[in-house]
């Protein structure tokens, strides 16, 4: 049986623009420019405005005045928004003669993102690309200097030379290798031949080339020093020792086990350290000087999306607008507008294609006065956010001593600025600021507290960087232990437990201290 019930909901739901503000905030400012340009593609209402020296004083403005940033909402809001249907045409007209109304009541011109930190006289400089050979190219020229009988073995040769990856390790099996020969080439081969030639390939540039193990990389480069004659005997006496301990003692050696070394091969610390001064001459990523090619890996500058310059003391801050160029409405639309709000004047009566063109109009044109809005909204959260961290690390910014920032989290953000934490965690997540002691991740200023044994509430940045100052300054050939880590960070009257030294450690990529030893 089919009933009808009457029921109340409350919803908190998002706007279009609301919800267009929040994925812009998550974009940095290197790949803003893109995303205006796909905007631009997609609504022919909205283009770049080519007065580019109008309303610079006004938006610059805009940036310091804190009245018209945009209120916080609960990230636990619906992101659901329903488009406005039009049955009736009775309803449609009304609808779309308030809003002609208040079109022409507004000035649509002043709809533009004029913000901008640079002269239209500044230098534009291109940066030189160097065109090199890549990884791979360079092995495939050298193939011309091995003699092959034929051109079947001259396949196979580049067959596994395309297996190398840009490391200049050679991580595919022989078996599998012979299975891509016989699929892709139609050419029949064995483990035995594709060792073979794996041999010839070897002994290529640079050396290490096609190695399977770290230790068969080093292995190669020893040996190819050790039939070079142009070493005194004393160095060649130390090549020797060191492709010795390479493939035969290789696991006490990378764990540092050097007192068992010493016993093994019956050497003293003198001459072990000699050979371990060998090793660590060799290129431990063969490849690794040919970073360029269609196999290398994409470099990535990094634009700042703030610059902190410290003029006679005092802090100025500036947003990077460079890649948000100024936008505005199509005139075009604008006059399609106008001219249908003067033939309904006179009395004119529109059909309904008309009616369909003139809403679509009005449609794009609310599109991009939404994105304009959202853009320069972006600006200013974003400019608000990042005031609120320098004043609270004002001292860090002025000095660059990693020691004087203070503890921080999203909601001392929050708070201070009014805005919903997902809102700050969107401006600080991929964002970047320049400051004269380098360029910082905007994540990195956010730091939990540790007390001190005087109660007084410190970063652990603070406790990370003088962690760092321990262990770089101890001695190597007695590495300090996670216990005699914790002991003198007590000393300096920062309460800590050794598994938070560990965990400290090991966040900033340092090793336990047998690891660490040195001869």
């Amino acid at each position: 049986m089919i009933k009808q019930n009457l029921s109340q909901k409350q919803l908190q739901k998002l706007s279009p623009q609301q919800i267009q503000l929040m994925k812009l905030l998550q974009i940095p400012t290197a790949t803003l420019e893109q995303r205006i340009k796909e905007e631009l593609e997609a609504n022919p209402a909205l283009e770049e405005s080519e007065d580019q020296e109008n309303d610079l004083d006004n938006d610059a403005d805009d940036l310091h005045n804190t009245d018209h940033f945009m209120e916080s909402k609960d990230e636990s809001a619906s992101t659901e928004y329903e488009e406005p249907e039009y049955e009736a045409h009775k309803d449609e007209a009304i609808e779309l003669d308030e809003y002609l109304n208040e079109y022409i009541e507004d000035d649509v011109s002043s709809y533009k993102l004029n913000i901008s930190n640079y002269s239209a006289d500044d230098e534009e400089k291109t940066m030189p690309m160097s065109v090199e050979n890549s990884f791979h190219e360079h092995l495939e020229r050298q193939l011309g200097l091995i003699r092959f009988k034929d051109e079947r073995e001259y396949t196979i040769a580049e067959q596994i030379i395309g297996s190398i990856d840009d490391d200049g390790y050679l991580r595919r099996e022989p078996t599998a290798i012979v299975d891509d020969l016989m699929f892709a080439q139609n050419i029949f081969s064995s483990e035995e031949e594709i060792e073979r030639t794996l041999k010839r390939i070897q002994k290529l540039d640079p050396p290490g080339i096609g190695a399977r193990t770290l230790q068969e990389a080093l292995a190669i480069q020893l040996h190819r020093k050790n039939d070079n004659e142009e070493y005194a005997y004393e160095e060649k006496a130390s090549l020797r020792l060191a492709l010795k301990i390479i493939e035969d003692h290789f696991a006490e050696f990378s764990k540092k086990h050097y007192a068992r070394l010493q016993r093994q091969l019956n050497i003293n610390e003198r001459q072990l350290k000699k050979g371990i001064e060998e090793i660590l001459k060799l290129n431990p990523k063969p490849a690794s000087g040919y970073s360029s090619g269609a196999n290398s890996r994409a470099v990535h500058y990094i634009v700042p999306d703030f610059t902190i310059t410290n003029r006679d003391g005092e802090l100025e801050l500036e947003l990077n607008s460079r890649n948000a160029p100024d936008l505005r409405i199509n005139d075009g639309y604008k006059d399609m507008l106008q001219t249908y709000t003067v033939s309904k004047q006179k009395g004119k009566k529109a059909n309904k294609s008309q009616r369909e063109a003139v809403m679509f109009i009005k449609q794009k044109i609310d599109s991009a006065k939404w994105f304009i809005d959202a853009i320069k909204q972006r600006q200013q959260t974003m400019y608000r956010t990042m005031y609120t961290i320098l004043q609270l690390q004002y001292d860090y910014f002025v000095t660059g001593d990693e020691r004087k920032l203070r503890p921080m989290i999203l909601k001392d953000i929050a708070d201070m600025t009014g805005l919903d934490i997902s809102t700050v965690s969107r401006v600080a997540n991929s964002k970047y600021v320049q400051t004269e002691f380098g360029t910082k991740r905007l994540k990195a200023f956010f730091s939990e507290s540790l007390q001190t044994q005087d109660g007084e509430e410190v970063s652990t940045l603070e406790v990370k960087k003088i962690l760092t100052d321990i262990i770089e300054n101890e001695n190597k050939r007695r590495p300090l232990s996670d216990e005699k880590l914790k002991a003198l960070l007590q000393e300096r009257g920062y309460n800590i437990a050794r598994r938070t030294v560990a965990k400290y450690r090991e966040q900033l990529g340092i090793s336990v201290a047998r690891l660490r030893k040195e001869l």
